[in-house]
């Protein structure tokens, strides 16, 4: 009975501390500590189309552009912004400035097509629109994720049975 209680004793601690260890992402976000970890772990840059003038640099007009932007860059929308309605990546990339920071509206899930667009449970931004990906058979567990002719797709995957 005693073995019982230190067990319980030292697992209610653990959970505790695991607890308060994520409790700064949960203040810092709205969303989910799963979102907040996959942002994190994606280091995705984007190779803007027309690079654009770094207010920054006045010397030369090769040093005084910006050409490549990561994710999550931060941005104001009220001051000089990088990131707001600018192409990338060959025209496969659309940026916006969403809550002061760079997001790829053509394929981000949380800001698809425009700010704070979030994307539902089996769906994914593809090309600016939440996108069933569970069972379409021309965004097949991703997006542009084609099945082959007369094969269906089923929770994500093509021909699943």
């Amino acid at each position: 009975m005693v073995n019982f209680f230190k067990l319980s004793t030292i697992l209610s601690l653990t959970i505790l501390l695991l607890l308060a260890s994520y409790s700064p992402l949960m203040a810092s976000s709205s969303s989910s500590i799963f979102d907040h970890l996959i942002d994190q772990e994606d280091n995705e840059e984007y190779v803007l189309d027309n690079p654009v003038p770094n207010p920054r640099s006045r010397s030369s007009r090769l040093l005084g552009s910006t050409n490549v932007i990561k994710k999550g860059t931060h941005c104001n929308p009220l001051k000089y912004n990088v990131c707001n309605g600018v192409w990338a990546n060959k025209g496969k990339s659309f940026l916006h400035c969403c809550k002061n920071h760079c997001r790829n509206v053509l394929q981000d899930k949380n800001n698809c097509g425009r700010c704070g667009n979030k994307c539902k449970f089996g769906e994914r931004c593809c090309g600016g629109r939440c996108t069933n990906v569970l069972n379409n058979v021309d965004h097949c567990g991703k997006c542009d994720k084609k099945c082959k002719g007369g094969v269906g797709c089923e929770y994500g995957y093509c021909g699943y049975a």
